[in-house]
């Protein structure tokens, strides 16, 4: 499973090992590295460049330490180098990857946004996740519950839920259960992780 690094698709339920942790976990809740031409280290957050796998728990402390202490090379059993602002591009390409998904999520019917149309999914339990900007009103946000046994997503900013649907800025919104949902909220927990905010659970008073 995964020889030469070739990463099967995300629902093998394979685990791996994090460098910097040593903890294994599945691998949807990692990021995967591989060596570049140059022996530049380069995320994979989509996991499928050919290469040997080095895996890091979707975690800022971890991510960090793996940089500071080099254990890339350790990874890949020879030299390596991390680029300038890895974290950061992991942290970029992580929240693109979550922008594009609920996109598709939308264009496939199962995302809407605008308060009235995520109060109205809500309410008729049509909503799997409620999703909300990081830099909303706190006021605004508290007005919209979590779906039970759903999940919930704010730390997202409102320019970047913008590009998802399409709109300038994006302050609510909701996504149905099936198609790409559990997708989202899977990568959208790795880019919480990376993510250097207090949004974590969006539900700020006032």
């Amino acid at each position: 499973m995964g020889r030469g690094g070739a990463s099967k698709d995300r629902g093998d339920g394979a685990e791996r090992k994090c460098i910097a942790t040593g903890e294994v976990q599945p691998k949807h809740g990692l990021i995967r590295f591989v060596v570049g031409p140059d022996t530049q280290i380069v995320p994979d957050i989509a996991g499928k460049l050919p290469g040997r796998g080095i895996y890091i728990a979707a975690d800022r402390e971890a991510l960090d330490k793996a940089v500071a202490k080099k254990l890339f090379a350790r990874g890949a059993k020879m030299p390596v180098q991390a680029p300038d602002g890895l974290v950061a591009e992991v942290e970029r390409q992580l929240a693109r990857r979550v922008v594009d998904l609920i996109a598709l999520s939308r264009k496939s019917g199962k995302a809407v946004a605008g308060y009235e149309k995520v109060k109205t999914w809500l309410q008729n339990e049509e909503a799997q996740v409620l999703i909300q900007a990081v830099d909303g009103s706190g006021r605004g946000k508290s007005k919209l519950s979590t779906p039970h046994y759903g999940s919930y997503i704010g730390w997202l900013t409102a320019d970047e839920l913008g590009l998802a649907f399409g709109r300038q800025t994006v302050i609510h919104g909701a996504l149905a259960s099936g198609g790409l949902t559990q997708r989202v909220v899977e990568e959208a927990n790795r880019l919480r992780g990376v993510r250097e905010n207090d949004g974590g659970n969006g539900r700020r008073e006032g």
